[in-house]
């Protein structure tokens, strides 16, 4: 190894030897590579595979392999040091990934390879990477004047710096919050579970009694069961006001004038590119064709599932009149909501908890995909990680073959970015030299740990969120393409890339799947067959007031990416979405849209439709396995060798279809969810 850890290490990531002094050194030394490596292969009379793809992607990789971790540990295990270093980074990385997506030579050197002969003798795997670089070059200004490409780098180094701002402020506001309570009686009603956790946290700041954060797990938990409305007053108040101008952090945080920011840059950059505005130029890479149509796709599931929303919140509104509670506010909904359903269904979340351990859960999960995939998952000690709680994980094929690995993070912790997701740390590559790379891929959630002498206990709307994680990371480990801008998730249209991860929730709600995940954390007493088929039968409560809030957060994010303009209110634009679509209004203090960091720091810019739109396809693909059986082996297959196995060698719709044997009908999502046709 290299005095630099992080430069052409072999096989995972040393996490054991990252310091962050290390980080901005290696990348400026590999995008030094990156630049000599390009000039060399331009200087070459002619060009194939080998000698311009084979050879930048070798060199894309080492940076990948380089960073990847730094961004992944930013997530998990921040300090201010590493946030330092990685932050340092981004403008760094950006300008060299726009100057090299807008070199006009190595643009031309692309497209004579497209043009040669050669082209006939690729792989259409192949093929399919050298359209979509082609495809990306135009997208990143190659065609664009001197003058235009010196502002889009510098609106794309400006975006990596704010993006990334936006997500420390969500980050340092979560984190800056918490109540000290002294007095268990101000407690009422929350969970064993939820208190020995706060319990826990009081305990490593050497405080007596318990420490309520804004941590998801303690604030749903508060939010959910405590019988003390002024402490659900006051967490969600503090919630629903983090990195705004507004709450206990009023101005320290504050996104407000990131969001303007962020949204003006994206709309220049559209239009620097010929796009009418940014919504058009993120559809560019996705199935749907359109601006109208998204919205004329989510404003028909609105139109369908309104009515029964509006029936469900009326419900709702009797069911808490008639236990004396008139004005139901918004810190009341979730409580009363889970009062109702527990009156309705005689089942509760918290009461199933004891029967999903999270050990129990994992493994039975891995049974569930070894039967579906015909895969092999193990345990594997000794792999260097961030933290004592994450575990690693080999998949192989039936006959013992390796396939891929995965980090899994389970628990909320200091430090730790909220919400659950899978990245990729290694791709499946065939390397020059004719070795082959397996995929690895990291695996994060954000469950309440295991505290007061328990295990780990899941509940079921968790258990539905790792099966979702996890089918992702199915997606990127189970792929049989070699070429890195396919391999897995790679080149996966965005729209497209949520059909695994939703398809996966789907055994969470068979009692075939159940049956393998379930088992009494005391005693292995299954699931009782009363308890199951209430949660069976609670599956659609509430579901299409659930719909109104997908739709509201999809169709926010469509408008602003397609209307905003200096001077256009977010706020506004934000209120006229819920008046078409929600059933419920938040307060005027609720500054929802300063912690949406899945369009303003992640992926979904003008894209967050893509749950829906995928949960379309995913219901349909499900349905194939309900007519043919849940466990079939040879649907199972199917789903691997025509979806997981592609990657993005082929169009979604083309894959979808091969699977299916016809183009995907909503009518399975309704049935799914409740909602009459």
């Amino acid at each position: 190894m290299s005095q630099n850890p992080l430069i052409d290490y072999a096989g995972l990531p040393p996490f054991d030897a990252i310091q962050p002094e290390h980080v901005r050194p290696a990348v400026e030394q590999l995008i030094a590579d990156g630049r000599a490596r390009i000039a060399a292969v331009l200087k070459q009379p002619s060009f194939t595979w080998d000698n311009l793809v084979a050879a930048l992607d070798n060199e894309d990789e080492r940076l990948g392999k380089a960073f990847g971790p730094i961004g992944h540990l930013n997530g998990v295990a921040q300090s201010e040091a590493l946030r330092e270093a990685y932050n340092a980074c981004l403008p760094l990385l950006s300008e060299y990934g726009t100057e090299v997506g807008q070199n006009a030579e190595l643009f031309a050197a692309y497209q004579a390879l497209s043009d040669s002969d050669e082209w006939a003798t690729l792989t259409p795997a192949q093929q399919k990477d050298l359209d979509n670089t082609l495809r990306d070059f135009r997208l990143s200004g190659v065609n664009l004047d001197a003058d235009k490409k010196q502002q889009y780098m510098e609106n794309a180094k400006r975006l990596s710096e704010i993006t990334s701002t936006f997500s420390d402020n969500v980050l340092d506001a979560t984190q800056s919050w918490s109540k000290h309570v002294t007095d268990e009686s101000e407690l009422d009603g929350l969970p064993d579970v939820a208190k020995a956790g706060a319990a826990d946290k009081a305990a490593e700041k050497d405080l007596s009694g318990w420490l309520l954060t804004l941590d998801f797990p303690c604030y749903y938990a508060v939010l959910c069961h405590s019988t003390n409305v002024a402490l659900r007053e006051e967490m969600y108040r503090a919630h629903t006001t983090r990195a705004s101008e507004l709450g206990p952090d009023a101005g320290k945080f504050d996104n407000t004038d990131l969001i303007n920011e962020i949204l003006t840059l994206r709309q220049a950059q559209a239009k620097l590119l010929g796009f009418n505005n940014y919504a058009e130029k993120s559809l560019a890479t996705k199935m749907a064709r359109s601006t109208d149509e998204v919205n004329s796709f989510l404003r028909d599931l609105g139109r369908r599932a309104k009515p029964q929303a509006q029936e469900e919140l009326n419900a709702l509104r009797k069911f808490a009149a008639e236990q004396g509670v008139e004005n139901l506010n918004p810190w009341d909904t979730t409580f009363w909501s889970e009062r109702l359903r527990e009156a309705r269904y005689s089942i509760s979340e918290e009461e199933l908890r004891p029967w999903f351990p999270a050990e129990k859960v994992i493994s039975g999960m891995f049974s569930i995909v070894e039967k579906l995939f015909g895969i092999r998952i193990q345990a594997r000690d000794g792999v260097a990680t961030w933290h004592k709680d994450v575990r690693f994980y080999d998949v192989a094929d039936a006959n013992g073959g390796a396939l891929a690995s995965f980090y899994l993070d389970m628990y909320a912790r200091t430090g730790k970015r909220g919400g659950a997701w899978m990245d990729d740390c290694l791709g499946r590559v065939r390397h020059s030299d004719g070795t082959l790379q397996k995929p690895v891929a990291y695996l994060t959630c954000n469950f309440a740990p295991p505290a007061g002498g328990k295990p780990g206990l899941l509940t079921h709307d968790e258990v539905v969120t790792l099966f979702h994680e996890f089918g992702h990371g199915l997606h990127h480990m189970l792929t049989e393409q070699e070429v890195d801008g396919i391999s897995g998730i790679n080149g996966v249209a965005w729209d497209a890339v949520e059909l695994p991860s939703q398809f996966m929730e789907n055994w969470c709600w068979t009692e075939e799947g159940l049956a393998l995940i379930s088992e009494h954390y005391e005693n292995g007493s299954p699931l009782p067959k009363d308890k199951l088929d209430k949660l069976l039968a609670a599956r659609n409560f509430q579901s299409a007031m659930m719909m109104q809030r997908q739709l509201e957060f999809s169709l926010f994010d469509m408008r602003i990416h397609a209307e905003y303009a200096p001077g256009v209110s977010v706020q506004t634009i934000l209120n006229e979405v819920r008046d078409e679509v929600a059933v419920i209004t938040p307060p005027d203090f609720n500054r929802f849209q300063n912690s949406f960091g899945h369009i303003f720091a992640g992926g979904y810019a003008a894209g967050y439709y893509s749950y829906k739109w995928a949960e379309v396809l995913s219901a349909d693909a499900f349905s194939r396995f309900e007519e043919e059986g849940v466990f079939n082996p040879d649907t199972g297959r199917d789903f691997r060798n025509k979806i997981l196995a592609q990657g993005g060698s082929r169009e979604p719709m083309e894959l979808f279809v091969d699977f299916r044997g016809r183009e995907p009908s909503v009518e399975p999502l309704l049935r799914h969810c409740g909602i009459a046709a």
